[in-house]
């Protein structure tokens, strides 16, 4: 790297215009200013902060007003605010334009670890420059609400805010995906994303948030970014309504949709006979799915379906005498849970099999 510049040798020339602008008396040419602004984004592209260019610039304005006829010094002032404006006009420029290719270039990033599209070697080298150590082992949370989200949206703010304020820099990734929120952490920093799952519930007022379990290496983001979202999507199909789904808790679900064609005729078998209901089978599927859903309580999951007692024990009764199985029997009761999760999943009745 080479050595630092000093404010001042971006200040060629700067002298010589303002004699010659106090000289006449007249205001900067196009090419004057324009000098002005690629020196200022010359200095921006060097890392060199503002202030210290302003300083440089005011200081050299008095040794230059030091030397000037009298008549003269009256024109400086305006010849230093046209100059020093124009310089920072390119300092600014310059910045915006690094800002955007760094948001440019942190949002490829983002899109190859969360959709595993590049070389993983590559991908993990360039995670360092966003404060990732993919060569450890990472978990993800995601967060939706009833609202898309961005990265520089209000809600955004407020989530990293309260990150940064608790656990500061450890390596965090906070970011947005198809208007979801996104924090990567270390599996070893569980804290990390119990803390970004309150505040995220909070800041969306009211959203779900899903975790997915930990995985090494520079594919483990991908896999756990997917377990998370999955869960989401579970979610919304089983109307689970817990504010936080952990993926570890979900595991049955992926084993029970794996075939797809034997859940298909598992919910036939077990569950058809329930279409010669009178008010056809969604009522007495509701009744299956609060008694399971409530630990197999009848006085609970009445009250649930604003049910009486006898009310809820004639419908079980009814649904013993359609499929042949026994809610209460310990074996029986599983293979019609079983069905009943596969109705959820298949969104059966609603959709055809």
């Amino acid at each position: 790297m080479g050595e630092r510049k000093a404010p001042e040798s971006y200040l060629d020339g700067y002298a010589e215009v303002l004699r010659a602008v106090c000289a006449t008396g007249r205001r900067l040419t196009r090419e004057e200013l324009e000098a002005f602004r690629d020196r200022g984004e010359r200095a921006a592209e060097d890392g060199m902060g503002l202030r210290a260019l302003v300083r440089a610039h005011l200081s050299a304005a008095r040794s230059t007003h030091a030397g000037l006829p009298r008549p003269h010094q009256d024109n400086l002032l305006a010849a230093v605010e046209q100059a020093v404006d124009a310089f920072a006009e390119g300092h600014e420029r310059a910045q915006r334009l690094a800002v955007r290719q760094e948001e440019a270039a942190r949002r490829e990033f983002i899109d190859d670890l969360l959709y595993g599209r590049s070389d993983l070697g590559r991908l993990a080298e360039r995670a360092e420059r966003f404060g990732l150590l993919l060569s450890h082992a990472h978990a993800v949370a995601v967060a939706q609400g009833s609202e898309p989200y961005g990265d520089g949206y209000a809600v955004t703010r407020t989530v990293e805010s309260a990150l940064v304020a608790r656990f500061g820099d450890r390596r965090i990734l906070l970011t947005t995906k198809d208007g979801r929120l996104i924090c990567v952490a270390p599996a070893d920093e569980p804290d990390v994303l119990a803390h970004f799952a309150k505040q995220a519930h909070a800041a969306t007022d009211g959203g779900q948030v899903a975790v997915g379990r930990a995985h090494p290496g520079p594919g483990g983001v991908v896999h756990s970014y997917e377990e998370a979202v999955g869960a989401l999507d579970l979610a919304a199909r089983m109307n689970l309504d817990a504010p936080v789904l952990y993926a570890s808790d979900l595991l049955v679900y992926p084993v029970l949709t794996r075939d797809r064609q034997a859940m298909v005729d598992l919910v036939r078998t077990v569950l058809g006979p329930l279409k010669d209901a009178r008010g056809g089978p969604k009522p007495l599927l509701d009744t299956l799915t609060a008694y399971f859903d409530t630990g197999c309580v009848s006085a609970q999951a009445a009250r649930r379906l604003r049910l009486s007692v006898r009310a809820m024990t004639y419908r079980l009764a009814r649904i013993h005498r359609l499929t042949g199985a026994d809610p209460a029997d310990p074996v029986q009761r599983y293979t019609l849970q079983t069905a009943v999760i596969g109705a959820r999943l298949l969104d059966w009745p609603d959709q055809p099999l």
